[in-house]
């Protein structure tokens, strides 16, 4: 039974969703980018749709940069900004093939984006025009923002870790610790590490701190998997959200489960029940209160469904109890 604490946003986008991401400081506001070519801005509060603005092409990521302006980019190679306030929309500039990421970061005032054109490029919203572009080697497929370090997944299980505030040179360069392609990478709010996924299931808490004692803390654990008749399943982990205030994470599959773990202590905190399909973006709060769980079907099988699933996006209230590190006496 779906409980009184999960509720479904009306006017759902029309095709697969890509990324869901709540405002700075808002539990109201949240911001979805979908293949069906759309950028949309719910109130999740109300219930309701506010605004969108479209693309020449699906949309595979969105990211706000204060709580009027949100940025958005795709397969039509295009960065573009919206302003809430005034509806104004204008392209910022492009890069050579898909932008695959958008993120804001506060702490040099940029937008980042990351493109299967290999770079990551910096924006300046105030300009608005690219500041800088940088050569990852591969395909950027996930990227997080941790202060001043930008933690870059690439194709081929690659790592990098970049000082925003000095793009001359990589800190460092890694390589995955799971054997398969990375699907997502955030940051910890603490800002000592990162959680990365990949497509076979399977999860790892890094450290950034190179000293050999701290990457002795490092490990990786399976998740998304079902047992069924003595055989196990493995799904893609699509969608990774920290707590702003506990550093506990939520995972999201394409087994349509969404966990919430405690990384520092090696537990799992909590497992919602199964979504109709797979989840595809996770998003908390500003305080944690609520997730935003976005459900599209992602191609992994080989036949299609008929019918499509729907694609849907839950707004689910969570407590301390399912969110908050349960610390051993």
């Amino acid at each position: 039974m779906k409980s009184q604490t999960e509720y479904k946003l009306k006017s759902a986008p029309e095709d697969a969703i890509s990324a869901v991401k709540f405002g700075p400081n808002t539990n109201q506001f949240l911001l979805v980018s979908s293949w069906d070519g759309y950028v949309r801005l719910y109130d999740v509060t109300a219930n309701n749709l506010r605004h969108k603005y479209s693309h020449d092409a699906a949309v595979l990521d969105c990211c706000f940069t204060d709580a009027v302006h949100s940025y958005s980019g795709g397969l039509d190679t295009a960065l573009k900004s919206f302003d809430f306030n005034t509806t104004k929309e204008s392209t910022v500039g492009t890069h050579g093939n898909a932008i695959k990421c958008v993120e804001y970061c506060s702490e040099v005032n940029g937008i980042i984006t990351g493109s299967w054109d290999h770079h990551v490029k910096l924006w300046d919203p105030r300009t608005p025009m690219c500041s800088g572009s940088y050569n990852q080697g591969e395909r950027v497929y996930t990227m997080s923002v941790c202060g001043e370090k930008l933690v870059v997944g690439t194709a081929g299980r690659k790592i990098l870790v970049w000082d925003v505030r000095n793009m001359s040179y990589t800190v460092q360069k890694r390589e995955s610790n799971l054997k398969y392609q990375t699907r997502a990478i955030r940051c910890f709010p603490n800002k000592q590490g990162y959680v990365l996924s990949s497509i076979e299931g399977r999860v790892a808490v890094e450290y950034l701190d190179t000293n050999p004692e701290v990457q002795k803390k490092k490990y990786a654990f399976k998740c998304h998997r079902i047992k069924e008749d003595g055989l196990e399943k493995i799904y893609p982990v699509n969608a990774i959200s920290f707590h702003p205030l506990h550093n506990t994470f939520a995972t999201g599959g394409s087994d349509g489960y969404v966990n919430i773990w405690d990384g520092f202590n090696k537990k799992r905190l909590c497992q919602f029940h199964q979504y109709h399909t797979s989840v595809t973006s996770l998003s908390f709060n500003h305080n944690g209160s609520v997730l935003a769980i976005a459900c599209s079907y992602s191609l992994e099988e080989d036949n299609l469904p008929n019918p499509m699933p729907e694609d849907i996006i839950y707004i689910r209230s969570v407590t301390d109890q399912e969110t908050k590190p349960k610390y051993s006496s």
